[in-house]
């Protein structure tokens, strides 16, 4: 299924299909391709912190969110997102697609709105609540993060 566009040439009335990138198949494929657990990000910070003697959870059911990591020892939940699909403000990984963009951006704002009520949830419960955005953990930023989230532990 093709995009619908106004074509400025043709005229108001006029509207020209533009088709995707991909086929449908290819489309579906490479969605089905996308986690939700154990991404890239998520193994680093992991690794980052069972190299430094932490010990935690993963994807504890109990809590809101289902934190991607959980320190219990510390009361401390941390969330690793992709600045795609929790639309990372100011973050230049942050595009909003050009195709279905209506579509994306309510998805993207709801993914938005259950982060503000899961953080919020385990605020009310006594939990320290960590956010860690993909670019934050990029070759010029990591280290400053991972200083970042030491302090925080501590």
């Amino acid at each position: 299924m093709g995009v619908v566009k106004w074509d400025l040439k043709l005229g108001r009335d006029k509207l020209r299909v533009m088709a995707d990138v991909h086929s449908k198949a290819v489309r579906s494929y490479n969605m089905s391709r996308i986690r939700s657990k154990d991404t890239g990000p998520e193994i680093q910070v992991r690794k980052f912190l069972f190299s430094r003697g932490y010990r935690f959870k993963l994807h504890d059911r109990e809590l809101p969110g289902k934190p991607d990591i959980v320190l219990p020892k510390y009361r401390t939940a941390i969330f690793v997102h992709g600045c795609f699909w929790h639309g990372h403000d100011g973050c230049r990984f942050f595009v909003v697609p050009k195709t279905r963009t209506e579509w994306w951006l309510a998805k993207i704002n709801r993914n938005k709105l259950l982060d503000r009520i899961n953080v919020t949830s385990l605020i009310q419960m006594n939990w320290r609540v960590l956010s860690i955005f993909e670019c934050q953990l990029r070759p010029e930023a990591v280290e400053k993060t991972f200083a970042n989230l030491l302090k925080e532990l501590k």
